[in-house]
């Protein structure tokens, strides 16, 4: 199959990717119980065949199944990808924690290397910032492990603007993963020009909102019970979800006019940011990646811009991302590192 996606630079170190990267959760976890694994490895592969090439998981997602399943579909084709994965987010009470000591990320990056069978990550991420630990301290030990061959670049997940000034003063950081769709857009304020300043790259997870711009309200009615979008999710809640179906009709009327899916109008939305922005849509079916990186030939002008942020301006969504007492950027602060006794 000829390569169909077009490469960009990931920050200034030197990563180069695919516009258009795969999320490889909801393939192990969170959205549902596991798709069977061989089906999963042939979609990795047809994605890999298509000229996507960032591939994205976590130590978290399963725990640890997906970068198994990551492991063996790469068989042959590593040289191919860029793998990114994840450490740090440690579950508690149903809710992701962070947690950055030296010994913990050392022996987070080991774990992984060998659950996906390989002798460098590409890209590893902070999945969730310790606010026990100074940044310092934890983009430290990662610094080490770049000098020791064992990962490339380093990424931080759902950090503040501080917090990315504070880690790439110790090592640079090549990307921030956010979460930036249609219906976030609050890391346009400082997360994203502290990025630009600084050279990072941007990676944005659930660019489809977690799926709701490809199909609205009428998502839920084919999530399992244990799909955690319908457990909780304040978006996808009676009432948000109500007035949130509104937004998505809008979006339909929009991609009507453009002669394309909702779904991909959100995603060339995105893609219009700039060069430095590579969204991570997930699926984990093949027409739906087909669909995904059709965005890829949506050009939209100016106005038309304008004319989507008029509807989904940054306080547009009903409901917040995540619960308030969920750990993202809003309270990655860490202590000074005068504060650190190793």
């Amino acid at each position: 199959m000829a390569c169909t996606v077009p490469k960009t630079k990931l920050g200034s170190q030197g990563l180069e990717v695919s516009k258009q990267g795969l999320g490889c959760m909801g393939m192990s976890a969170f959205y549902g119980p596991p798709k069977p694994e061989e089906e999963m490895i042939e979609l990795i592969r047809q994605v890999v065949s298509y000229g996507v090439t960032l591939l994205d998981t976590s130590d978290v997602y399963g725990p640890f199944t997906n970068e198994i399943l990551l492991g063996k579909a790469l068989k042959g084709i590593r040289h191919e990808v860029q793998l990114a994965t994840k450490f740090g987010a440690v579950i508690q009470d149903g809710k992701a924690v962070g947690r950055g000591d030296p010994d913990y990320v050392r022996a987070c990056c080991e774990a992984s290397l060998k659950r996906l069978d390989i002798d460098c990550i590409d890209l590893y991420y902070v999945h969730r910032v310790d606010t026990t630990v100074p940044i310092e301290v934890t983009i430290g030990e990662m610094k080490k492990l770049v000098e020791e061959g064992k990962i490339k670049y380093i990424g931080l997940s759902e950090a503040s603007a501080s917090t990315i000034r504070r880690a790439h003063a110790v090592h640079p950081i090549t990307a921030v993963q956010i979460e930036w769709s249609l219906w976030s857009r609050d890391v346009e304020r400082d997360i994203v020009p502290t990025c630009r300043e600084l050279g990072i790259g941007i990676v944005a997870y659930s660019p489809l909102g977690r799926g709701f711009f490809s199909a609205g309200a009428k998502l839920l009615e084919s999530l399992s019970e244990t799909d955690f979008r319908k457990l909780g999710q304040p978006r996808y809640q009676a009432e948000n979800l109500q007035k949130n179906e509104k937004l998505f009709i809008a979006l339909c009327q929009l991609a009507t006019r453009k002669d394309c899916t909702p779904g991909q109008l959100a995603l060339a939305w995105l893609q219009h940011q700039g060069d430095d922005v590579v969204p991570i849509p997930g699926t984990t079916k093949f027409k739906n990646f087909e669909e995904n990186v059709g965005s890829l030939q949506v050009k939209l002008t100016s106005q038309e811009m304008e004319e989507i942020e008029e509807f989904f301006h940054a306080d547009a969504a009903a409901g917040g991302r995540y619960h308030e007492s969920d750990s993202t950027y809003q309270n990655s602060e860490t202590p000074p590192l005068s504060s650190w006794k190793s």
